[in-house]
């Protein structure tokens, strides 16, 4: 089922045309682990940056010089990498779906499968990618497992303790800058503590196609 669910698209073009995503589905952020990383409430939510390091597979949020939260994530691999420059964000959906990869639901039955190949009689529902904040057409972070080496097909996966915070700090137009590199990889970036449950099996089926596929942790996001 794993495997299945972490293919993408092959046709990132096409895709990005049609209006869907590079990544059409990813592993789900479903498993154990303690993960968890604070996140701070910005002062002036305008000027909230995000940065990307490729190399130290790292996120980090800033108001000025302030860095609001540091948490790993998951890069494109060499051969689907993750576009590197600055953008913007230009959509936030928190319940989405994929448009590609999820299940077909027939009463009690929930088959795994593709939008492509539909199941007489079933219904289908995309795999959650929960808390997307979209850069660039096709291109997106959301809630996955975050594997400690490159693994995605460009988009940038965030634990799912994290996802939703980071949802929480960002707006349709915050800044983003994706690079080799940046200055926070030498201060909060060094020792970046990183998920250990990037390997658990993804959630029942019954789970996946529910709204709980998309419940923030308990408590408040932002302090």
């Amino acid at each position: 089922m794993k495997l299945l669910l972490t293919r993408c698209s092959a046709l990132v073009l096409a895709a990005a045309a049609l209006g869907l995503n590079a990544c059409t589905t990813v592993d789900s952020g479903g498993g154990g682990g303690n993960y968890n990383v604070v996140a701070r409430r910005p002062n002036n939510p305008a000027a909230v940056r995000v940065k990307v390091s490729i190399r130290n597979q790292a996120v980090y949020v800033t108001e000025g010089d302030r860095v609001l939260m540091a948490a790993a994530t998951c890069v494109g691999t060499a051969s689907n990498p993750t576009p590197k420059g600055n953008f913007t964000v230009t959509r936030k959906e928190a319940g989405k779906r994929s448009y590609t990869y999820g299940f077909w639901v027939k009463g009690d039955q929930i088959i795994a499968g593709t939008s492509r190949k539909p199941v007489p009689g079933a219904r289908y529902v995309g795999y959650p990618m929960a808390w997307w904040v979209e850069f660039k057409a096709a291109y997106g972070f959301h809630e996955g497992y975050v594997w400690p080496v490159p693994r995605t097909h460009g988009c940038l996966r965030l634990h799912k303790t994290v996802a939703p915070k980071f949802f929480a700090l960002t707006r349709v137009g915050t800044p983003v800058s994706i690079q080799d590199s940046q200055p926070e990889d030498a201060t909060v970036g060094r020792g970046l503590q990183r998920p250990t449950d990037y390997n658990d099996p993804d959630p029942p089926g019954s789970f996946l196609i529910s709204a709980r596929a998309f419940q923030p942790p308990a408590g408040e996001l932002l302090q």
